[in-house]
């Protein structure tokens, strides 16, 4: 019997993603899925939507059909 695994090059947020400290952000995504960890990976409010920032993940948690990541932003794109 197999497990449904997604795969991800980037962070997409949908605005649900929740702040730790200063520059590091939780977020949970519904099912399974790998992120690269230790790489600077994109990260986008929708899947099509402009480049927010850069971000580094540092830990992944998969458990009970969710995946938990947490992430430093390096870089943000601002038009402030």
């Amino acid at each position: 019997m197999g497990m449904p695994l997604e795969l991800n090059t980037l962070i997409v947020t949908k605005g649900r993603e929740s702040r730790l400290e200063e520059n590091v952000f939780t977020l949970v995504k519904e099912g399974y899925r790998l992120y690269p960890i230790d790489i600077p990976v994109e990260v986008r409010r929708t899947l099509d939507g402009e480049l927010s920032g850069t971000a580094v993940i540092k830990k992944v948690e998969m458990e009970n059909n969710q995946t938990k990541i947490t992430y430093q932003l390096v870089a943000l794109n601002s038009t402030n």
